[in-house]
């Protein structure tokens, strides 16, 4: 069979996207600036119209139309990847709540295995999980991790004799493997928007606001070249109003502030019956939402919404495989990349640790939703992985305090990228299956991953090996 050239592919495809062109024409210029205080809000997610292949041409999209891959030496350079929300304990518990407990079961059923699990951790636990976890994150392409922290005290709720032994555990275990990281120690105060308290299960993640305080105080000592502290809150049901903005203030100017909201369609009943609003709508009327804030999930959105975290320069953490793992949703992506929203990914309850599962399925939940393809591209940006993969750089450094820029390399030997070019090799990269081709990282200059295995990888991994012997006895 004769080969199909990279021009070739890109005429067909153009008479596709001109046609898609013409269907975004028919389905209108997106959503009208409308602030939530002056609508109603459904207490569920809408069901939005189906929308046509391909952003609208004219979106105001945060994505170059220029390549970031390059080609050097050892293969297809590009940057490294960020990810935005990791649970790094939950790595230990991968495969092991896929069995049904309930005919009903859901995210608030997997949660009572995730407190089991939780309730197994110690500092030396913690700190052989999450550098294992590191190292795979490493040699996927990953070399950011922003990590969601709340294991911090005993199982019983008692604080360590060293107050941040569980969050040293976790600088630690980075500084092992080499990757760079946002800790982000999370304020958790309440078990619901009804202001109960935490549960026996829930004690070890619990902090007063000046404990907290002290916390951060206290870590931010760590910081350098290849660590950030930043502010997490865990969600609106765990963490009232006056405490939110009592923190907020104590703040430091820069600091970057994650949040866990609307994952879950009883969340968003419950804020409304009990704050007056939606989640992501009572957010952004309360405080001053900008671009140091990361809104994780945000799966659960009406259309005002979605036009509000764009417009107010904040970043989503779409965590694609947990978000299917769990049951939660799909995110908006359509409408929301429309509307010139920044988004990122992360890995989560790290079920899976790949950027290339994150960024693939985030584009085809879209397509099952819609039932076409190609949904995050356009005319100016006609491939779908560049549209992706940039989106989540553009947006990395303002998520998670970082500056500098990482590099990874792709085999370029590798069969599956005989003949990629420039134009391509980021849609064969991500759309071509599921064979390791991170060749190289670097991160702040130092190779940690040669060849496709991490620096460390056999220690670690027999550490590990060690550390799950005593979780799973």
């Amino acid at each position: 069979m004769a080969a199909v050239s990279t021009t070739a592919t890109d005429a067909i495809a153009a008479g596709a996207v001109a046609t898609a062109q013409v269907q975004d024409q028919q389905h209108g210029q997106g959503h009208g600036r409308e602030h939530h205080s002056d609508h109603q809000h459904a207490v569920h997610a809408q069901s939005l119209q189906q929308p046509p292949a391909g952003l609208r041409d004219n979106a105001p999209m945060h994505t170059p139309n220029t390549s970031i891959a390059t080609r050097n030496a050892r293969g297809w350079a590009l940057p490294g990847i960020a990810n935005l929300h990791s649970h790094a304990f939950q790595r230990a518990m991968a495969g092991l709540a896929e069995r049904q407990t309930d005919p009903a079961d859901s995210f608030w059923t997997w949660r009572e295995t995730m407190y089991a699990m939780a309730a197994r951790f110690d500092p030396d636990l913690l700190h052989a999980v999450a550098s294992q976890l590191y190292v795979e994150m490493l040699e996927a392409g990953y070399t950011t991790v922003c990590e969601f922290h709340y294991l911090h005290h005993g199982p019983d709720g008692t604080p360590y004799a060293q107050a941040d032994a569980m969050s040293q555990a976790l600088l630690l275990a980075a500084r092992d493997a080499g990757i760079r990281i946002t800790l982000l120690p999370v304020l958790y105060m309440t078990g619901g928007f009804d202001g109960r308290p935490l549960s026996a299960r829930q004690q070890r993640f619990g902090h007063s606001v000046d404990a907290y305080l002290r916390l951060l105080d206290t870590l931010r000592i760590s910081e350098g070249d290849t660590v950030r502290i930043g502010c997490a809150l865990h969600s609106l049901r765990a963490v009232p109003s006056d405490p939110m903005h009592e923190v907020l203030t104590a703040l430091p100017a820069a600091s970057r502030i994650h949040i866990h909201i609307a994952e879950q369609l009883p969340e968003v009943e419950e804020c409304v019956a009990l704050r007056g609003a939606r989640p992501v709508e009572w957010l952004l009327d309360s405080v001053p939402v900008d671009a140091r804030w990361t809104l994780v999930h945000a799966t659960h959105l009406d259309d005002g919404e979605v036009q509000d975290i764009a417009g107010s320069g904040a970043t989503v953490a779409i965590c694609t495989t947990t978000e299917a793992n769990l049951g939660d949703g799909l995110f908006p992506l359509r409408d929301y990349l429309d509307a010139g929203g920044r988004w990122g990914v992360g890995s989560d309850s790290n079920s899976s640790v790949d950027p290339v599962e994150e960024l693939r399925w985030l584009e085809y939940g879209q397509r099952l939703r819609a039932q076409r393809r190609n949904i995050a591209s356009s005319m100016r940006v006609p491939s779908v992985g560049s549209t992706l993969l940039n989106g989540a750089v553009a947006s990395a450094a303002d998520s998670t305090g970082f500056n500098q820029s990482d590099v990874i390399v792709l085999d370029a030997d590798a069969a599956i990228l005989a003949g990629a070019t420039e134009g391509d090799v980021i849609d064969r990269w991500i759309f071509s299956g599921n064979r390791p081709l991170v060749r190289d990282v670097e991160v702040a200059g130092v190779r940690v991953v040669e060849d496709g295995r991490h620096r460390d990888r056999e220690a670690i991994a027999a550490r590990y090996r060690e550390a799950m012997k005593v979780l799973l006895a």
